[in-house]
C-alpha cells in the first residue's frame, strides 16, 4: 500500500477515535441522575433554576433568547435550538452546559466569572436536572 494511503487511513482512524473519545469524554463529566421519581419542573426544577439561572435567562432580554423562568421557555430552547431533549439528559445541552462538560467554556453555565457572583451548580442539582429530563421533562 502506498505511504500516502497508509497516512490517510492513520488520520482518519485517529480523528474518528479522537470525535468518539470527546463524546465519552463529556459522558464521563456529568454527574449521575438522581433516583428520585416524579421529579417536575414545577416543584424541583425551577427553585434550581431561580437560584442559578434566571437572572441571566429571563424577562425581556433574555441571554441566548433562553427563558428558564417557566417551562414552556426552558422547553422552547435559545436561538441555537433545544437544550433540553426529553428522555436524553447526557445530550441535552443544557446538562452539558451546566455540568461545565464542554470543551468551550463559554458554554458553562453559569460562567465561571460571572456578574451576578452565582457559583456553579452542585452534582445533586445537575443530578436532579438529569433525572427531571430523562423522565420527560415536565
Amino acid at each position: 500500500m502506498n505511504p500516502i494511503k497508509i497516512t490517510a487511513v492513520a488520520l482518519v482512524a485517529t480523528f474518528g477515535l479522537a470525535a468518539v473519545a470527546s463524546a465519552d469524554d463529556a459522558a464521563g463529566k456529568l454527574p449521575p441522575a438522581s433516583s428520585k421519581m416524579g421529579v417536575t419542573y414545577a416543584t424541583d426544577i425551577k427553585p434550581v433554576f431561580d437560584n442559578s439561572c434566571v437572572k441571566c435567562h429571563s424577562g425581556d432580554k433574555p441571554k441566548a433568547h433562553l427563558k428558564l423562568d417557566t417551562l414552556e421557555g426552558a422547553l422552547k430552547g435559545s436561538h441555537d435550538g433545544k437544550v433540553v431533549i426529553p428522555g436524553d439528559s447526557a445530550k441535552s445541552i443544557l446538562v452539558q452546559a451546566i455540568a461545565h462538560a464542554t470543551k468551550d467554556h463559554d458554554q458553562w453555565m453559569p460562567p465561571l466569572h460571572n456578574r451576578a457572583n452565582i457559583g456553579p451548580l452542585t452534582a445533586e442539582q445537575i443530578g436532579l436536572i438529569r433525572a427531571w429530563i430523562d423522565q420527560g421533562a415536565k
